[in-house]
């Protein structure tokens, strides 16, 4: 009987997580699967743990191979699959019991190519966020595509999905050798897909290993594993140039944010330990080398310094920036300089010995990084009219604010409204309704603040939540929430 789904699991050396990974598999809530195993030379007991699935399941089959990987193992798995889907699972790692239901459900309602969830991390048997997935499945979204979603760059991982076993054999997709090798075939995926879709449930859980083999993400500050990892980002950037050119700014920020860290890191390391830095800082200029020069003119000002630094070779001084990062975990200030012309710079290590360094002062340039924060703490009907209560402030800028302008606007017609002051940051308006009277349905409250050269303009937001504050005749809403007067 041919199964719905097969999902591949390649093996090497895990017994210690082996057992608890094939009970997931054979707890999902969905039955009509087939488990691939795929035994990649494994020398410990992986092999003994795997033959006693085989034998009281018969869900579970297992191939053997020389070691040759990750990738090839997992090519093997898909050479022998029969499902009309498939799925990864890497051996350490778990599978919530409905995670295969819910994303084959998806699929089936919408006949997209892939389905994704969301991740979380397994630390010490805690689950916590997934750093790497972050911002990714806030919301479910059906039909949709990683040009038209580009949050979906940051969905690297093949385990967190369910495929089309046709769409991905029609594409001829296949995972390289090597590590990292996952990275290439999941963005190729997500571009080749006719339609894609994204649900909010946590489908998968990744392990970080706490005994036995490290696994090769623990691994990755590795010199190794750093030039692995730039084949990996290499492969992805050709791709994208020749079938999705309008993701590369997404890409290359999203190296720059997560993946540049493993190579300061391994830098860092290496300075502590008194090993040569020469072949650190050439693969350094490599994957440098490889971002576009907009990416990297364009990173948040810290990353700039970090970049800078690096490149110049001045390990020391970036040991100390990463330990600034490390220690400012309320985030970094953003402090005016100058009397004529005002420009805001980010108040990190050196800024006062930059030109003795040769740092250009625009490596500190942060005003393009401030952001106005407008919240809504309490609004009451006190009869005659709505009474707001909020506070207005400039993320990262720790100064009283200046002027603050607040406005009803429903799209065409703007109503000023009297703003009362209250300490540093709070801010008091009263909205009569009967100015919205010929106006839109729903008229949102915004605000424009300023001090010292700086100018910034956004609209209220919920205390607790990311909706914005709308006022109409019959009352006002926040975050989906309707609160008559």
């Amino acid at each position: 009987m041919i199964p719905l789904l097969s999902v591949i699991v390649p093996v090497h050396n895990v017994e210690p997580y082996l057992t608890e990974c094939l009970k997931s598999l054979a707890a999902q809530t969905m039955e009509d699967f087939e488990v691939i195993m795929v035994d990649d030379g494994s020398v410990d007991g992986s092999r003994r743990l795997a033959d006693d699935f085989v034998a009281r399941d018969s869900r579970f089959t297992l191939v053997e191979q020389q070691n040759l990987g990750p990738g090839p193992a997992r090519n093997e798995g898909i050479g022998r699959a029969r499902g009309t889907y498939l799925a990864f699972a890497d051996s350490d790692d778990v599978v919530p019991p409905h995670a295969y239901e819910v994303l084959i459900a998806k699929l089936g309602e919408t006949g997209s190519d892939l389905a994704c969830g969301a991740v979380r991390r397994m630390v010490d048997g805690v689950l916590e966020e997934s750093i790497l997935h972050e911002r990714v499945f806030r919301r479910p979204v059906l039909c949709t595509h990683i040009t038209d979603k580009k949050v979906l760059i940051r969905d690297r991982t093949v385990w967190n999905k369910v495929y089309r076993a046709d769409f991905w054999r029609r594409h001829g997709l296949r995972f390289p050798a090597g590590i990292y090798e996952d990275v290439p075939v999941a963005m190729q995926a997500h571009v080749l897909a006719t339609s894609v879709d994204m649900v909010d449930d946590v489908v998968y859980h990744w392990r970080r290993r706490d005994e036995g083999e490290t696994s090769i993400t623990q691994r990755r500050s590795q010199l190794p594993n750093l030039h692995e990892r730039l084949t990996a980002i290499r492969s992805v950037r050709a791709f994208l140039e020749d079938g999705a050119p309008e993701l590369l700014p997404e890409f290359d920020a999203l190296v720059l944010e997560k993946d540049i860290v493993f190579l300061f890191q391994a830098l860092e390391a290496a300075r502590e330990a008194g090993h040569d830095l020469v072949p650190l800082l050439g693969l350094a200029d490599a994957w440098l080398d490889e971002l576009s020069p907009r990416a990297l003119a364009t990173a948040p000002s810290l990353r700039r310094l970090e970049l800078h630094l690096t490149r110049r070779g001045l390990i020391d001084q970036l040991r100390a920036v990463r330990d600034f990062r490390r220690s400012r975990l309320d985030g970094t200030r953003v402090r005016p300089r100058g009397f004529r012309t005002v420009n805001w710079y980010g108040d990190y290590p050196f800024f006062r010995q930059r030109r003795r360094l040769g740092i250009p002062d625009d490596v500190y340039d942060a005003r393009d990084e401030l952001k106005l924060i407008a919240r809504v703490d309490d609004c009451a009907w006190t009869g005659t009219e709505y009474r707001v209560r909020g506070e207005v402030s400039f993320h990262r800028v720790d100064r009283k604010v200046g002027k603050v302008s607040v406005w009803l606007s429903d799209g065409r017609r703007r109503v000023p409204l009297e703003v009362r002051r209250a300490g540093r940051y709070g801010v008091s308006v009263g909205i009569d309704p009967r100015v919205l009277e010929g106006g839109g349905p729903a008229w949102r409250l915004m605000v424009k603040a300023e001090t010292r050269g700086l100018v910034l303009k956004g609209w209220f937001r919920d205390g607790d939540a990311h909706g914005a504050w709308r006022f109409s005749l019959q009352g006002w809403s926040r975050s989906g929430m309707d609160m008559p007067q």
